[in-house]
């Protein structure tokens, strides 16, 4: 956050004050249930997901309403928060997990996403995932 007051990139700067608005919501929250508990990192990459997931919404209905000038900054924002992300899978390293549960025993879409899903926490969209489970339970 400071780097981007240094700079003077406001645009960086006030998605990086939303997002620690978010995790500090989620930081309350979490307080309330347990007092003195403290958000996992697991948690806070949940909230910056929601937060993406969110983000690339709002551009697909932008897309729809044709407004080309809101689509521009809500990609720009959705890059400053896919930089605090881990690096998401690809299809095919996504693939090969799915092909390595199938061998493991599970054959059918509930037990081959429950064990994908696991493997992929956090770092995978759960459409993409379904997606590859469907077209090799399909091949």
């Amino acid at each position: 956050m400071k780097a981007a007051m240094k700079s003077g990139d406001k645009a960086r700067l006030e998605v990086i004050r939303f997002a620690i608005a978010g995790l500090q919501s989620a930081q309350k929250e979490k307080e309330l249930k347990e007092p003195g508990a403290m958000l996992t990192d697991d948690e806070a990459v949940s909230v910056l997901q929601k937060d993406a997931k969110r983000r690339k919404e709002s551009i697909e209905l932008f897309k729809q309403g044709g407004r080309n000038d809101l689509v521009e900054k809500e990609t720009a924002e959705l890059a400053v928060v896919m930089g605090y992300l881990p690096k998401e899978l690809s299809r095919e390293e996504i693939a090969a997990m799915v092909d390595s549960a199938r061998a493991a025993g599970a054959n059918d879409f509930p037990s081959l996403m429950r064990e994908v899903s696991k493997l992929t926490k956090g770092r995978a969209d759960g459409r993409m995932v379904g997606e590859i489970v469907k077209e090799k339970l399909g091949a």
